[in-house]
């Protein structure tokens, strides 16, 4: 599968993830204060970005290595997206009701990088308990 493909799958799955998001939390709004909604609606949707993620987008086994990483994409795109923002209202001068639309598809490619390098990574090789038996190629 080509870069490009993986970039559009990661897009797809970056807009599922959005509408799981915000349909998990009206749900949640139902029931529980609007923090605690999104606390719990955002943590269940980069859940479910990691399985899509590792199953539509990269066609990869899911390991509890790459689990426990992956929010870092989530945290690149927050710092990216942040610093877009600013950078477009405070310096640029755009409209402070579109930099974050703006900010957001900037910080798409970036994300997608940290994605990519999580994602794709090789695991560490198991170490063996008997130091004598020779590792199989």
């Amino acid at each position: 599968m080509t870069v490009q493909a993986q970039m559009v799958r990661f897009a797809l799955v970056g807009l599922v993830n959005t509408g799981t998001y915000y349909g998990c939390y009206l749900t949640l709004l139902n029931w529980l204060p609007y923090v605690a909604a999104h606390v719990i609606a955002f943590g269940l949707s980069m859940v479910g970005s990691f399985f899509l993620t590792s199953y539509f987008t990269y066609r990869i086994r899911p390991t509890w290595r790459k689990f426990v990483l992956f929010p870092l994409t989530n945290a690149t795109n927050f710092v990216v997206s942040t610093s877009g923002v600013y950078l477009l209202v405070d310096v640029a001068h755009f409209s402070s009701r579109y930099a974050p639309l703006i900010a957001a598809a900037l910080a798409v490619p970036i994300t997608f990088i940290v994605s990519r390098t999580i994602m794709l990574r090789p695991e560490p090789a198991v170490r063996e308990r008997d130091p004598e038996r020779i590792p199989q190629a």
